[in-house]
């Protein structure tokens, strides 16, 4: 198999993507942003400690899933819905910001629920279905990108 269907197949290796930078980007934005919110944080390296509570962005916290679900999507919509090439790669390319500033938001809403709410909650069910909502809107924003592109691209095709 070449690197591409690997990689859509799932048979890429720890040595081929790096899980570790993920963590850790992902724990740098949300370290980032949740003082914003009002809530004091220490993060040392993918651990967010929190007065309630350590959030650790764990390998399988770490986007890699999503990332991978999101590229193949990207693609597949984009070989679907768009007859030009380059949008077509640019929807497989916005696709991994997106993935990324996604499980970032990810963090901070369990980040946002530990402080505010209740600690608990941050772990079972509502874990794993703020899980699939935000893959939604990921997949919302990659549409939301395309919408762009044609928007722009209709302009353009009528100032012409």
């Amino acid at each position: 198999m070449n690197g591409v269907s690997c990689a859509l197949a799932g048979e890429v290796g720890d040595e081929q993507i790096n899980w570790r930078l993920l963590q850790i980007l992902a724990s740098k934005v949300a370290a980032a942003a949740l003082p914003l919110f009002g809530v004091p944080i220490l993060r040392e390296g993918n651990v967010i400690n929190l007065p309630a509570m350590a959030l650790e962005v764990a390998e399988a916290c770490s986007g890699i899933r999503s990332l991978m679900s999101l590229v193949t999507l990207a693609i597949i919509y984009g070989y679907l819905a768009e007859r030009r090439l380059w949008v077509r790669w640019v929807l497989a390319l916005a696709s991994v910001p997106i993935a990324v500033l996604a499980n970032s938001v990810r963090i901070i809403g369990t980040g946002l629920l530990v402080q505010y709410w209740d600690a608990d909650k941050a772990e079972g069910y509502f874990h794993a279905s703020w899980g699939w909502i935000i893959f939604i809107f990921s997949l919302l924003m990659l549409y939301a990108v395309h919408s762009l592109i044609r928007l722009l691209s209709r302009e353009k095709g009528d100032a012409a």
